[in-house]
């Protein structure tokens, strides 16, 4: 029997009901991609974060509210939205922890800023208010729908994984990657020039998109490759 590379998924964090949620099309999408999805409830103590990273091959940050701008050195803007203090403190420590173990990451969309900030880069807090001429990066379609290109660096990981130099994506995200953090590279933007996907530097598989993949692999399999590298790299 073939054992599967289990991927820890982080969870949104419903502050009202004192909840954890996740949509399944995270788990679907590693499953499907060779993985064992198990949902990540949100712990503060570093011991705690240490024995989850015990117990996972791979690590996926999934998308949600708005990370707290005091994790980047900013007060918050109006246009900030909702935060949940808890998960930010979470993610935020898991990040920091899973690069310096060379735990495979994925980040998607909120996680794309996590990995960002938890490594001391800082993000737009609302691309529509703090950056002139941007794209509609918060689509009004449904989440398997492309809705903008974005160009893919050459040499990068993520080239290596779509083999294209362009590609369409979906789009739900009013924050991006303002300066990007020591140890890591853009490697993908939109064309007006918004960080679309950045990596680590150092070879590990350390990566973060700011489309949702998760809802787009079923009509475009190119997006499933992501999750099959994430779980590809969780069992070497």
């Amino acid at each position: 029997m073939q054992i599967r590379p289990v991927i820890g998924i982080t969870c949104s964090w419903d502050n009202e009901n004192q909840r954890h949620f996740l949509g399944s099309l995270y788990c679907e999408a590693v499953r499907v991609a060779g993985g064992l999805p198990v949902l990540l409830s949100n712990y503060e103590k570093e011991e705690e974060i240490a024995g989850l990273l015990g117990i996972i091959d791979g690590l996926l940050l999934s998308g949600g509210k708005d990370v707290d701008p005091f994790y980047f050195g900013e007060e918050a803007i109006p246009e900030c939205g909702e935060i949940t203090p808890l998960r930010d403190s979470f993610e935020i420590k898991l990040a920091k922890m899973a690069i310096k173990n060379q735990v495979p990451v994925l980040g998607i969309c909120r996680g794309t800023q996590v990995l960002n900030i938890s490594c001391g880069g800082t993000i737009y807090q609302d691309l529509n208010t703090q950056l002139t001429g941007c794209l509609k990066h918060y689509q009004q379609a449904p989440g398997w729908a492309a809705t903008h290109k974005i160009n893919i660096e050459k040499g990068t990981l993520l080239e290596s994984i779509f083999q294209v130099p362009e590609i369409r994506v979906n789009s739900y995200h009013h924050q991006a990657v303002h300066d990007v953090a020591p140890g890591f590279i853009i490697c993908a933007k939109s064309s007006d020039g918004v960080v679309e996907a950045i990596e680590g530097a150092s070879g590990s598989f350390v990566l973060g998109l700011q489309c949702h993949p998760e809802e787009m692999w079923e009509k475009d399999f190119r997006f499933l490759k992501l999750f099959q590298a994430l779980t590809n790299y969780a069992v070497k």
